[in-house]
């Protein structure tokens, strides 16, 4: 399919700055586009490649000024931010065609279940009793909904995705391949012989509405409650939610992050890959947590940026690692400070 610069720019909002009847029918990076293609400039750090890319079109920020020459057969739409713009337009080639309808065969549906308008349920997908499904829901294959469990309208729902008995999913959310939600969360109690007595976990998962989950992410139903996931949650892949946790809107949560029970994340927190978070805590509102830190207390200060394991400020943190690098450096000059202070005594 193909989209010319004129209707590109309508769709964004946009200043176009060059042929508006240039077309292009495909998505490519700055660095190795081909003509016909629509690429992107929202990094700086790729700056050089717009003077020499073959793509027809790259939408550009507003503020873009060229330091060379561009290529004569390069046209630019300049828009208030050049990543949004990117994405809506993904969001709309995505949408072209017709969402999948109906229901294949081999399924099992409960006859108790509640269907809405306009579903797809893949192949080999079990619905159990009393699920409820709204309307634009589509359920890939090998999926498993237990007992009284719930998805709201316009969700997406991947392939060989586990929903346990009475998980909740808002409206517009999608869940990725292999995601496990609503699993038994790790609760355990020590006799006095040692042993450990599991702790019956009778809670659910409530995952509001407008929420991602990333392939293979598990998130455990509470022990009594639930463990909520709030709107506009973003989770990455391979990311381990356990009981009790609560997520407040709009945080972000990179891949391999692992947060323990009954911890409470406010909303717009920012969190790295491989983070760990201990249990019971809270992340103030805002919150910024670099990659591979551990957090063992409650952040209680919004809009901190922290780092390390114990985590501590960003920026303490980089001024101390500045120190940690050099240590063996200040090892040596310690040694040799010591060793000609006691050679000036003795000689005294």
């Amino acid at each position: 399919m193909k989209f010319t610069a004129q209707q590109i720019a309508e769709l964004v909002n946009g200043t176009l700055l060059g042929d508006k009847n240039i077309e292009v029918n495909s998505f490519s990076k700055i660095e190795d586009a081909n003509t016909y293609s629509l690429s992107f400039l929202a990094n700086s750090k790729y700056e050089s490649f717009i003077y020499t890319t073959k793509a027809s079109i790259v939408l550009v920020n507003s503020n873009f000024i060229p330091s060379e020459e561009l290529p004569k057969t390069l046209t630019l739409i300049k828009v208030e931010n050049a990543y949004e713009s990117l994405a809506k337009l993904l969001s709309f080639y995505e949408n072209i065609e017709p969402p999948l309808e109906g229901i294949e065969d081999p399924v099992f549906i409960h006859k108790s279940a509640k269907i809405g308008k306009s579903v797809y349920i893949g192949a080999f997908t079990y619905i159990a009793e009393g699920v409820h499904i709204g309307d634009n829901v589509q359920i890939h294959s090998n999926c498993h909904l237990g007992k009284a469990s719930k998805i709201g309208s316009d969700s997406k729902i991947f392939s060989g995705v586990k929903l346990y008995k009475n998980t909740h999913i808002g409206a517009n959310c999608i869940v990725h391949a292999g995601a496990v939600i609503g699993s038994d969360g790790f609760g355990f109690a020590p006799n006095k012989e040692n042993q450990y007595q599991k702790i019956a976990q009778i809670g659910n998962v409530i995952i509001e509405d407008y929420v991602e989950i990333g392939s293979n992410t598990t998130i455990d139903r509470a022990t009594i409650g639930s463990t909520i996931i709030k709107k506009g949650v973003k989770i990455d892949n391979l990311v381990q939610i356990a009981h009790n946790v609560e997520i407040g809107e709009n945080t972000v949560i990179a891949a391999q992050t692992g947060i323990a029970g009954s911890s409470k994340i406010d909303s717009n927190v920012m969190i790295g890959g491989q983070v760990g978070i201990a249990g019971h805590l809270k992340i103030a509102k805002g919150t910024k947590i670099a990659a591979q830190s551990g957090i063992s207390k409650t952040i209680k200060i919004e809009n901190t940026i922290i780092q390390g394991s114990p985590a501590i400020s960003s920026s303490n943190f980089k001024r101390s690692y500045i120190l940690f690098k050099n240590f063996p450096q200040l090892k040596k000059q310690i040694e040799d400070l010591t060793k000609e202070i006691n050679t000036n005594s003795i000689d005294k």
